[in-house]
């Protein structure tokens, strides 16, 4: 069975100010997660399904849909603050989504095969797709899930500080813990995260989570469970989000599955500002002149 792509496209894109989701950056007008489409069904995916806000829906739909018409079967699933949260929970005050996990769980019912999961607007390259679909291929199972190890220094904007998983190994590549955090940049040629009284030096080449996984479908099992005792702890919460770092962590610290990092973080690049669209388009442009990609995508 081939393995499914799910995108997280729900983000509301607040420090780029705009939905970089559907925005253009290749040549013809490109959005960054085609180049991820692109790359997942070259290596060998068979599904791929969006998880976009209400309010994008229709536009995903028609930006999409003729693209990939005939192409590989699509799954649009809609997430809303109201997604999968009980009554007791629900907060009318709140306007932050509940994060990547919340997101990843919305698409349970459409998702049965081992599948990956990527943010929209981060480029990962061809190289992490091809060590995905070998991975969730031929070994994953249900006490054994991958994800994709970048370095540190190569995933950083040069306009603001960054959001990334940091992640502890051991020696046999397994992942061992991950910490979440929200505000690293360079300071002085350092790599260092800086929130409130809270410095922490990183190293150049330590591994990070660009939030891109592969997973046994088992998985949507026990995330359910770590969603329902999340609410109870931060349901009303106004700011709490649920991370896919978390729900890795849990697995991890309960024994009750591995974590492989796989080696195919070769290239990434993405957009957090509106600053680095620049970036982005000339990277891009890059790329299609080399002749990693064609003229056109589709």
């Amino acid at each position: 069975m081939k393995p499914t792509l799910l995108i997280l496209a729900a983000g509301m894109g607040s420090r780029y100010g705009g939905d970089k989701q559907v925005d253009g950056f290749g040549p013809n007008g490109e959005t960054i997660l085609e180049y991820s489409i692109y790359d997942a069904l070259k290596a060998g995916f068979g599904k791929v399904v969006f998880i976009v806000r209400e309010e994008i829906l229709e536009m995903a739909k028609e930006l999409f849909l003729p693209k990939l018409e005939g192409k590989t079967e699509v799954e649009f699933v809609v997430q809303t603050l109201g997604s999968l949260v009980p009554d007791s929970y629900k907060n009318p005050e709140r306007v932050k989504p509940f994060g990547t996990a919340h997101a990843l769980l919305c698409a349970k019912e459409v998702i049965n095969e081992p599948f990956a999961v990527i943010n929209a607007d981060d480029f990962y390259g061809r190289e992490a797709f091809e060590a995905l679909a070998g991975f969730l291929s031929r070994e994953v199972k249900k006490d054994l899930h991958c994800m994709v190890g970048y370095a540190i220094q190569d995933v950083l904007s040069s306009h603001g500080t960054v959001s990334r998983g940091v992640c502890m190994a051991d020696s046999s590549g397994h992942l061992t813990g991950m910490k979440e955090r929200t505000s690293i940049g360079r300071r002085n040629g350092d790599i260092v995260h800086e929130a409130g009284d809270e410095k922490v030096e990183i190293p150049e080449n330590t591994p990070v989570s660009m939030n891109c996984w592969g997973f046994h479908p088992s998985v949507f099992q026990e995330t359910q469970q770590m969603w329902e005792e999340f609410l109870k702890r931060q349901g009303m919460d106004l700011k709490s989000e649920f991370y896919i770092p978390s729900v890795a962590n849990e697995l991890i610290e309960s024994g009750k599955a591995k974590v492989k990092i796989l080696k195919g973080g070769k290239v990434w690049f993405g957009v957090t500002y509106a600053e680095d669209k620049a970036t982005v388009i000339g990277a891009l442009k890059e790329l299609h002149s080399a002749g990693k990609y064609p003229e056109k995508l589709w």
